[in-house]
C-alpha cells in the first residue's frame, strides 16, 4: 500500500501548499476573461440563410404581382417595405428603421437572444407581431426554424409607414406565403386588426371586414377586443391553450396596443432581451408585462436604431447585407481542457485531503 514518507510538519506544509495551489487554480479559472467563440453556433448562420431565402421568396412574389416594388423606398426590392400611407397604415414609421430590418443578421441576433433567454431545441416560444416590421417576423421565424423551436404566433394587420402596408399583401399574406414554401411550420394562432385599441379604428369598415373574412378563410381565430385587460387575457388563453405548455420566451415585434399596454412605463424598456422589469399597475399592463410577471423572458424588438447600434448591425442598407459571423458580447466559452484540468486538480486535492485525515487519525 502506498504510504506518505514525510513527517507531520511536512505533511501539513504539503497539504497547505496543495490547498493553496487548488485555490489559485479555481480563482484563475473564474477570473480569466471567458474566451469568445471563434465560430458562432451553427444556428446563427442557418437562421440568416433561412431569412435570406425567405426574403427572396417574398421578393419574387412581389415582383411577379407588382407589389412593393418602389425602388426609391426599397432599393433592394425585397418586397418587405410598403408605401408610406395606405388604407392599412395606422401610425407614422421611419423608413431607415424599416430598411435596417431586412438584414439577415437580424435572424442571427434573434437566435442569440433566444439562447440567452435559455431557449433550446424543441422548446415553445410565443411571438406577437404588428404589420410594422414584417422583416423582423421573418427574422424571428427563421431563428425558430434554425433552432428547431416551436413558435405560437399572433399577428396584427395594421402597420406603421413603410411596413406591411399593402392591402393586397398584408402580414398575414406574407406569413401564408412562407408557410406554403415550408419555411414556416404552422399557421398563426390568431390575427387581430391592430391599430388603436387593437380594433382597427383607423380602417375603413369594408377593409376591416375584408381582413376578418380573410383571417377566417384561413381558419384562424380573429381577435376583436377593445378592452385592454380582456384582450391580454384572450391572447394568453390562446398562447397557453394547455396548462402544461411551458413557454420559454416571448418575442414582441412592433408597438401593438395589446402587447405594449397603456402605461408610460413601457417607454423605459430597453430593446433586446428583458429578463425582469418593474411592473406598472395591472390595469395598464400589456402582454409584455404579463409575461415578465410570469417570469418569462421578453425579447422586445421596437427601438431598431438602439438594437442596430448595440449589436453593430448595418444601419439603413441600400442592399440586403450578406451574413457575417457576428460575435455577440455574451457568447463565451471557457476551454473544455481548462475546465477538465480544474476539475482534475480539485479531485486530486480532495484525494490528498482524505489521505491526510487518515494519516492524522493513525498518529
Amino acid at each position: 500500500m502506498f504510504k506518505f514518507s514525510i513527517s507531520y510538519d511536512r505533511k501539513t506544509r504539503f497539504l497547505f501548499l496543495n490547498g493553496l495551489i487548488s485555490l489559485l487554480v479555481l480563482i484563475a479559472i473564474s477570473a480569466i476573461p471567458e474566451k469568445q467563440l471563434s465560430i458562432p453556433p451553427r444556428e446563427f448562420r442557418e437562421a440568416a440563410e433561412i431569412m435570406k431565402k425567405s426574403v427572396e421568396i417574398i421578393s419574387t412574389h412581389c415582383r411577379k404581382n407588382n407589389f412593393n416594388m418602389d425602388e426609391l423606398i426599397d432599393p433592394a426590392r425585397t418586397g418587405l417595405i410598403g408605401n408610406e400611407l395606405t388604407e392599412i397604415t395606422t401610425t407614422i414609421g421611419h423608413l431607415d428603421a424599416k430598411r435596417t430590418t431586412i438584414n439577415p443578421n437580424f435572424a442571427s441576433l434573434i437566435s442569440f437572444l433566444l439562447m440567452e433567454a435559455g431557449v433550446r431545441e424543441n422548446d415553445t416560444i410565443v411571438i406577437a407581431c404588428s404589420g410594422s416590421f414584417p422583416a423582423l417576423l421573418v427574422a424571428s421565424l427563421s431563428a425558430c426554424k434554425a433552432m428547431k423551436v416551436n413558435a405560437r404566433v399572433i399577428l396584427s394587420i395594421g402597420a406603421s409607414s413603410y411596413g406591411a402596408t399593402n392591402v393586397n399583401f398584408t402580414l398575414l399574406d406574407m406569413h401564408e406565403l412562407l408557410r406554403q414554401h415550408q419555411l414556416i411550420d404552422a399557421k398563426p394562432i390568431a390575427v387581430s386588426p391592430g391599430g388603436i385599441d387593437d380594433i382597427g379604428s383607423e380602417l375603413e369598415p369594408e377593409l376591416a371586414n375584408m381582413i376578418q373574412s380573410k383571417t377566417e378563410f384561413f381558419g384562424i381565430p380573429y381577435i376583436y377586443e377593445p378592452d385592454l385587460r380582456s384582450n391580454v387575457q384572450l391572447r394568453e388563453s390562446l398562447y397557453f391553450t394547455d396548462k402544461n405548455i411551458d413557454i420559454k420566451a416571448f418575442i414582441n415585434i412592433g408597438g401593438g396596443y395589446a402587447n405594449m399596454g397603456t402605461s408610460p412605463q413601457i417607454l423605459t424598456l430597453s430593446p433586446g432581451l428583458i429578463m425582469e422589469a418593474p411592473l406598472p399597475e395591472e390595469s395598464s399592463r400589456g402582454v409584455i408585462y404579463s409575461m415578465l410577471e410570469k417570469g418569462i423572458p421578453v425579447i422586445h424588438l421596437l427601438f431598431i436604431k438602439g438594437i442596430a447600434q448595440k449589436y453593430n448591425l448595418t444601419w439603413d442598407p441600400v442592399s440586403v447585407p450578406e451574413y457575417t459571423d457576428l460575435h455577440f458580447d455574451s457568447v463565451y466559452s471557457i476551454s473544455p481542457i481548462m475546465q477538465f484540468s480544474g476539475i482534475l486538480y480539485l479531485a486530486y486535492f480532495i484525494f490528498i485531503l482524505v489521505r491526510y485525515n487518515k494519516l492524522q487519525n493513525m498518529n
